[in-house]
């Protein structure tokens, strides 16, 4: 993992580089770095996996945490933070580089690297609700059941990520190997799931049912509200005459039933039987522009 320490300044940043933002787009990269460090005194790190950036965000000291990366190196900073439950002392900063940005454009972070790099240096804290689940997992956006599918030819924000699997190099290589053996026009990997259908399952918020195993559902998601809950919406299964969303708002809502696979933001997780999330009002804080709002607030 390279390390390059810049002239100090009154605000000190840790800039933490995520290796896949580096391969794909080295020029957003560097501009971001630029304007960093002409308004902060940083510490930049360029870590060469999950194992790296993971103890460079460990070693930050009382130094900012600035990620450049897209959704998913959001998405592993804020659970490494939970894990070591070092959210509530840290507010986070993001300049969005990659491929997958859409939730760092909901959450109100700039996509442009420029407008971005300087929301870190002149923006505010704002606090954001987080949904935990009973795995210690973390959602920041919104979750669905079921998943989306891969896209053909395995492309697409649920599949595996090969970088996701430190210190097994080995692994890598099989993959890449596997990659040439399947015939084209085929995904490379595993889909996340069955294809999206009728599903059992029931689904309790706070408490109460809102769907229970004798409705069939197409689909449901859960995302964060507003002041500490979350906004539920399944969509049952329709005979002739479409049929209306079931909608509910609560702190803890709990899926169970089937097997079943669901996406949290960006990652596919399961299978399992039964799964609680728990909203945690302002858990984590986000560098965003001053006056900004999130979308679809």
């Amino acid at each position: 993992m390279a390390e390059v320490a810049t002239s100090a300044t009154s605000e000190q940043l840790l800039v933490v580089v995520d290796p896949v933002a580096r391969r794909s787009d080295g020029e957003s990269v560097r501009i971001a770095k630029d304007v960093l460090g002409a308004g902060a005194g940083l510490k930049l790190c360029l870590p060469d996996g999950p194992e790296e950036f993971a103890r460079a965000l460990a070693r930050r000291g009382s130094r900012r945490p600035v990620v450049v990366g897209d959704d998913r190196a959001l998405i592993r900073a804020v659970a490494l933070l939970h894990r070591h439950r070092e959210l509530a002392g840290c507010a986070l900063s993001v300049v969005p580089v990659g491929g997958a940005l859409s939730l760092a454009r909901s959450l109100g972070v700039p996509t442009g690297p420029v407008a971005a790099a300087r929301a870190v240096l002149d923006g505010v804290e704002r606090r954001m609700d987080l949904m935990v689940d009973d795995s210690d997992g973390v959602v920041l956006g919104a979750l669905r059941i079921p998943p989306l599918r891969l896209s053909p030819g395995g492309a697409g924000p649920d599949a595996p990520d090969p970088d996701d699997v430190p210190g097994r190099p080995w692994l890598r290589t099989c993959q890449s190997l596997v990659r040439t053996l399947v015939p084209a026009g085929r995904p490379s990997w595993p889909a996340a799931g069955p294809e999206p259908g009728p599903s059992r399952l029931r689904v309790e918020v706070d408490g109460e049912t809102l769907v229970d195993l004798n409705q069939p559902v197409e689909a449901v998601s859960v995302s964060p509200a507003a002041s500490g809950v979350a906004s539920v919406e399944v969509r049952p299964v329709s005979v002739g005459a479409e049929a209306s969303p079931l909608l509910a708002q609560g702190r803890t809502v709990t899926v169970s039933g089937a097997h079943f696979r669901y996406r949290a933001d960006t990652v596919v997780s399961g299978p399992v039987r039964t799964r609680t999330w728990v909203v945690r009002e302002g858990a984590w804080g986000l560098t965003v522009p001053a006056g900004s709002e999130p979308a679809g607030s």
